[in-house]
């Protein structure tokens, strides 16, 4: 069997080598082939020579190498249309995973799983970083059951997942929701994220803002019907409201006193409204990023000793 290891680098610089190097000496231990597919994602450090030193050393290795950076979902689909192994191994670059579970995930890949994800259940990372990805992975539950505790970036999937995620044509994409809807075969596997001792993450809080969103409103229809649902509700006490205001003015000649109680409401309604349009915007906006048909990135260079080189 063949493994494909997709790889993005984005200012990886250091880690590189060491993450290869771990890679290939466990591939030879368990007696399985391999290639490697790394995703240069603009990286304007080291990373792309250190890609390159790899390259000319090794012919399993094929590298992409983006004209700037297009992020991390990108690249991971880009690496999606490069892979021929039988299996593919989705996983980072900076030594946060630990590579000695993926004889585990082959096995549980052996066993009829089609898609085996290692899933986080602790992280040796700062408190803010460690404490925001609860947060955002528990409210990703609600949207989706299916997802795990933590979360999940190292995967493991069979070329027939890849071929269907392939035939996926979207921008903003969330890729953990497109892959626990594909409906194949799943396997767990819970670890404990390592901490990071080369560089700095690149995984900025805007980023992930950007991805929870994404996340939101491409698997689920949840804040359409949130909307809905606020509006049926704001309605209806609207309507006993002032059901209570006529009663009292017509029928006890009691009079409204008082601005405050109504520019509450203004200011709580008109809120509401606006955040309305917020969630409606998000998703005009979606839909027109669509129909541009612009491409998710654009490959500068591609470097492959079994192929003509771009």
């Amino acid at each position: 069997m063949k493994v494909s290891f997709i790889i993005p680098v984005y200012r990886n610089e250091g880690s590189i080598v060491i993450t290869y190097n771990k890679i290939v000496e466990l591939c030879r231990v368990i007696a399985v082939d391999y290639e490697f597919v790394f995703i240069n994602d603009g990286s304007d450090d080291n990373s792309l020579q250190e890609l390159i030193s790899l390259y000319e050393s090794d012919s399993k290795v094929k590298i992409i190498n983006f004209s700037r950076n297009f992020g991390q979902v990108s690249a991971i689909v880009a690496g999606y249309k490069e892979v021929v192994g039988d299996v593919v191994v989705n996983m980072s670059a900076d030594l946060q995973e630990p590579v000695s579970l993926i004889e585990e995930m082959i096995n549980k890949w052996k066993a009829g799983n089609e898609i085996v994800i290692c899933h986080r259940i602790d992280r040796e990372d700062s408190f803010i970083a460690n404490n925001a990805s609860k947060v955002f992975y528990k409210l990703m539950k609600y949207v989706n059951p299916k997802m795990p505790k933590g979360g999940f970036d190292f995967i493991l999937m069979d070329k027939k997942v890849i071929d269907g995620l392939n035939q996926i044509d979207e921008r903003n994409r969330f890729l953990q929701g497109d892959i626990l809807w594909m409906g194949f075969n799943v396997a767990f596997i819970p670890y404990n994220r390592l901490k990071r001792t080369i560089g700095k993450s690149q995984w900025t809080l805007s980023k992930k803002l950007k991805y929870f969103i994404d996340g939101l409103l491409n698997t689920s229809y949840i804040p359409i019907r949130m909307m809905s649902l606020l509006g049926i509700i704001i309605s209806f006490l609207g309507f006993i409201y002032a059901v209570v205001i006529a009663y009292n003015r017509f029928i006890n000649n009691t009079p409204f006193d008082g601005w405050a109680p109504i520019m509450i409401l203004i200011l709580i309604i008109g809120g509401l409204i606006m955040l309305m349009l917020g969630i409606i915007g998000e998703y005009v906006w979606r839909t027109y990023d669509e129909t541009r048909k612009r491409p998710l990135y654009i490959i500068k260079d591609k470097f492959a000793k079994d192929e003509k080189n771009n």
